[in-house]
């Protein structure tokens, strides 16, 4: 059977029709406020512009998530209706379905299965789930990718070039072309469900001693580059949890934060994609990881920065603050651009200053960090503005991510001491060893 979903001209100029009418209203509306003073309703737009994407599968969903995560990325009128785009997409058919295991597993595929549901068990912005039953028995998920994605991804990436070159001529702040290239590296990675499959499996060596977090085996002789499929674990979804169980909210949060951390801190490589979605939670209260499409693998000396920037705040040591930007790929920042990039550092880093229990942001926002977010946008709008370093991009979605999660948890721990856990006797060399070793048993490339 041909592959079909290779990055094909007609698939992008089908693409383009479906989305550019979106996109296309947002560009003239802002040249009509530039050239001809029109007042542009952001607010109105910003609506429409989420019930448009809202109707579509594929990665212009998941970019719109993504930017809705990023402080700075888009004007908060947008962030505002991005962030309501829901991660569950309408499902494909039955007939899909066949034609996508067929394809991918051959035509005798359910063979290979002692039972497959023909409903999807859950369906996202890039494919859907199916529960199946292995011929041994075992309980399994398989992940189907959408048809035709490759095009997709291509098509979206270039409507997403075209929104931020909007956005940067109505505002210098920010320069979003390294969160472009970073955004389009990790879509292009996502289609990779055999990369996937291996992420998985690193992080299932990543996290085997850490207690309270479960990561799923892969089924390596019922996957392939379009079709992942891993045991199925058992668990509810962590809100659900929480409101029959409350007591539980700061275990689940101290699971989490060691599911996310400690192959940081350990090996220099993290989860991009920290949002409710991709967490359940067994009757134990330890805590399942499910997807691994959006990993972000970091040189063992940007793990050393994070670590020299907490330092550097805790001490007020300004030199190395700036040498920590730097290895961020912030260049050579001047005093007045570190003294703006604090602001949010301070803000990020708060949790972890002061040993005692609190909440991860104690305010009454319900949206974490975009009051901190709106002062480093404009200060930075007055002191020239700044390029986003790649390095940085899902750093810090990931940390905010994350920080939403607990802040959606309620949860009041000491994330001080926590941290202290993780960063006790931490060695650059050591780090950068245990990552080469883990990266090359998953056959994955080193970082650069």
């Amino acid at each position: 059977m041909p592959n079909t979903d290779e990055n094909r001209l007609g698939g992008r100029i089908a693409r383009y029709a479906r989305v550019g009418t979106a996109v296309g209203g947002l560009a003239a509306r802002f040249a009509g406020e530039r050239v001809l003073g029109i007042p542009l309703e952001r607010d109105r737009h910003a609506a429409e512009l989420r019930a448009a994407l809202g109707g579509l599968k594929g990665p212009l969903m998941k970019v719109a998530q993504l930017l809705s995560t990023i402080p700075d990325a888009l004007p908060r009128e947008y962030v505002q209706e991005l962030s309501q785009l829901q991660a569950d997409a309408p499902s494909m058919g039955w007939p899909f379905v066949k034609r996508r295991m067929a394809s991918e597993l051959g035509p005798a595929w359910h063979k290979r299965f002692r039972h497959f549901e023909q409903s999807a068990a859950a369906a996202a912005s890039l494919g859907q789930v199916h529960r199946a039953v292995g011929l041994d028995g075992q309980n399994l998920a398989c992940k189907l990718q959408y048809p035709d994605m490759a095009s997709a991804v291509e098509a979206d990436l270039r409507q997403l070039g075209l929104i931020f070159a909007i956005f940067e001529r109505t505002d210098s702040a920010i320069s979003t072309k390294q969160i472009q290239a970073e955004i389009g590296a990790r879509l292009r990675e996502e289609l990779d469900y055999e990369r996937e499959a291996k992420h998985a499996r690193l992080y299932r060596a990543m996290l085997a001693d850490t207690p309270g977090v479960h990561v799923p085996a892969v089924v390596p002789d019922l996957s392939t580059r379009r079709l992942l499929t891993l045991e199925w674990v058992e668990g509810r979804k962590i809100l659900e949890f929480v409101k029959d169980h409350p007591d539980a909210r700061d275990a689940l949060a101290m699971n989490m934060f060691r599911a996310w951390y400690v192959p940081f801190y350990g090996y220099g490589i993290i989860h991009g994609d920290p949002h409710l979605g991709n967490y359940t939670v067994r009757p134990d209260r330890s805590i399942n990881l499910l997807d691994f499409g959006c990993v972000r693998v970091f040189p063992a000396r940007f793990v050393k920065g994070v670590i020299d920037l907490y330092d550097a705040l805790q001490t007020g040591n300004q030199d190395k603050a700036v040498e920590a930007y730097r290895t961020w790929g912030f260049g050579n920042p001047t005093k007045e651009l570190v003294d703006v990039l604090n602001i949010w550092a301070r803000f990020v880093y708060a949790p972890i200053m002061d040993d005692r229990s609190r909440r991860i942001e104690e305010t009454n926002s319900g949206h974490y960090g975009r009051e901190t977010a709106a002062k480093v946008h404009a200060e930075l709008r007055r002191v020239g503005g700044v390029e986003v370093p790649r390095e940085f991009v899902f750093m810090d979605r990931a940390a905010i991510g994350l920080g939403s999660v607990f802040l959606h948890l309620q949860a009041e721990v000491n994330w001080y001491r926590l941290f202290q856990e993780m960063i006790q006797g931490f060695d650059v060399d050591v780090l950068h060893a245990r990552q080469t070793t883990a990266l090359t048993a998953q056959a994955l490339p080193l970082p650069e």
